[in-house]
């Protein structure tokens, strides 16, 4: 131990190990996918922030740590973001220096049961922190939240009904802080026991009695997946390869088909014939589709990315322009000063607009749809927005084509199984080139995935729901707990800082002594 200690004393070292450690939780997600790697990955990077020399040097393990988990989690930017990746992954892993410094300051050195108990909480709850800054869309949005990791997990996906991915995060961190403690403080193992037992109790509790939808009945919706289709003029091949998938599905008795991100590459105003041809397929085919159209408008300045549904005699005028754009992907933040991002890598050379409302649409015999596009589907609250405003089924119509041999695909579409058990609706995650994937008001996959290698359409028979999941009822409960956690912890902090300087102001200092031993007197 004294020799890894040794080791470690070195700047340099100690900062290369932390990045490594850092990056330890991203197996737990697509691609790895292993799940139950995420139960234990932040043991290593809490014990090295516990042991920092300081509380300084601890903040900034958090970074290095931060850092590392932030690059690993998007590492498939690197070709298209180049050295700016490396940039973002420093500027978002500046978050996790508060959660450093709390590890330190509630499980440095030799900490009692009743810190470590704190720690069980604070630790959580600033981690949780974290992740609500980094959810902001300007600074890259939810993607990689650490109970995003459990999307296959259907215990997991009963607790994130209750109190959405946010809880999931909670008691993800809870238990690897509990391991810590059972690793590295052995005074200490009984609050570290009740807090793994608490965690088991609180997700039989929620198996048992969370609320859960009530079934209805069920709708046919398709999904046309086209495909890379590249080269020159690929707006329109791909426009005929969709539309031959689409005709195949006549005769299906479907109540919707989805077409992928940009599936659309002209304003359908600017393009009637494009408007015809949509109109033809869906008396073809006797459903509405919903395409994303990604162009330059004509009744408004700028580029927009629309979910438009066209019906039987053309555009039905309902229409959903993307309110969350991707940072450099489809704008620049700050353009006057990050332009420079757009020399080294494929950042956005013109700002697309942002749309102002979320629409649900009704697509016929009483089935109405929630559209999102793109990244959208990381945010959870945008689907409980939908579902409260009466959305049946939530879509989102996503693209990933640039990142067809990276995790980034399947990362994308498990998310979509988060958002429909948070919100207790089936949803559909459909894409240009894969993956596209349909899970039902549970959270579990219906259907197999249409991988990045398919090009075709496919029918799912998706169960409907009615009733109200506690997340959508009572939304991000778990954030706002996990803030009054740290508000109160830092408050009782600061008091009993103040009560030990006054008390050590108010000790009197003890009497000097005289060379022979005894006490000095006034006067003498």
């Amino acid at each position: 131990m004294k020799t890894l200690e040794h080791w470690l004393a070195s700047p340099w070292r100690r900062s290369a190990v932390a990045v490594l450690v850092g990056a330890l939780p991203v197996l737990a997600f697509p691609g790895p996918a292993l799940w139950w790697w995420a139960w234990f990955a932040l043991v290593p990077w809490i014990l090295l922030a516990r042991t920092a020399p300081g509380g300084r040097r601890a903040a900034y393990d958090g970074w290095c740590g931060g850092f590392g988990f932030v690059l690993a989690m998007h590492h498939w930017l690197l070709p298209n973001l180049h050295v700016f990746t490396f940039v973002i992954a420093a500027l978002l892993g500046a978050l996790w220096v508060p959660w450093g410094w709390l590890v330190h300051r509630t499980l440095g050195g030799a900490p009692s049961a009743g810190r470590v108990a704190a720690a069980l909480v604070v630790l959580p709850s600033g981690w949780l922190l974290a992740e609500l800054v980094r959810s902001w869309q300007g600074l890259g949005g939810p993607w990689g939240m650490l109970g995003a990791s459990q999307w296959q997990v259907s215990p997991a996906l009963r607790l994130a009904s209750v109190g959405g991915v946010w809880l999931l995060s909670f008691l993800v961190v809870a238990v690897n802080v509990a391991l810590a403690v059972l690793v590295a403080v052995r005074r200490a193992r009984v609050p570290a026991l009740a807090g793994l037992v608490a965690t088991a109790a609180a997700t039989s509790a929620a198996w048992v009695w969370s609320p859960r939808p009530d079934p209805d009945e069920r709708a046919a919706i398709a999904v046309v997946q086209p495909g890379v289709v590249a080269g020159a003029d690929s707006a329109d091949r791909r426009f005929d390869r969709e539309e031959q998938l689409t005709r195949r599905l006549a005769d299906r008795d479907l109540d919707l088909i989805v077409w992928g991100e940009s599936s659309v590459g002209f304003d359908l105003d600017d393009r009637p014939d494009l408007a015809r041809r949509l109109a033809a397929l869906s008396r073809e085919t006797g459903a509405d589709i919903l395409v994303n159209v990604d162009a330059r408008r004509s009744d408004k300045p700028g580029i927009y990315k629309s979910s438009v549904l066209v019906g039987p005699e053309g555009p039905t005028g309902d229409r959903y322009d993307k309110m969350r754009l991707v940072p450099f992907g489809e704008y620049v933040p700050f353009r006057s000063v990050l332009g420079w991002a757009t020399s080294v890598g494929k950042a956005a050379g013109e700002d697309r607009r942002q749309g102002t409302e979320q629409v649900v649409m009704d697509v016929g015999d009483g089935l109405r749809i929630g559209p999102m596009v793109c990244f959208e589907s990381a945010f959870p609250d945008m689907s409980r927005s939908l579902v409260a405003d009466g959305a049946k089924v939530l879509v989102a119509q996503s693209s990933t084509s640039t990142f067809q041999h990276t995790w980034a695909p399947e990362q994308h579409a498990s998310l979509a199984a988060l958002r429909a058990a948070e919100t207790g609706r089936p949803m559909v995650h459909a894409t240009l080139t894969g993956v596209s994937a349909v899970y039902d008001a549970n959270g579990a996959r219906i259907g197999s995935w249409l991988g990045t290698d398919a090009s075709t359409s496919r029918v799912y028979e998706i169960p409907l729901t009615h009733g109200t999941t506690p997340y959508v009822r009572y939304g991000d409960w778990t954030v706002y707990a996990a803030l009054g956690t740290l508000a109160a912890w830092g408050a009782v902090a600061g008091v009993r800082t103040v009560r030990l300087r006054r008390s050590g102001r108010a000790r009197p200092a003890p009497p000097a002594r005289t060379a022979h031993g005894s006490p000095a007197r006034p006067g003498r």
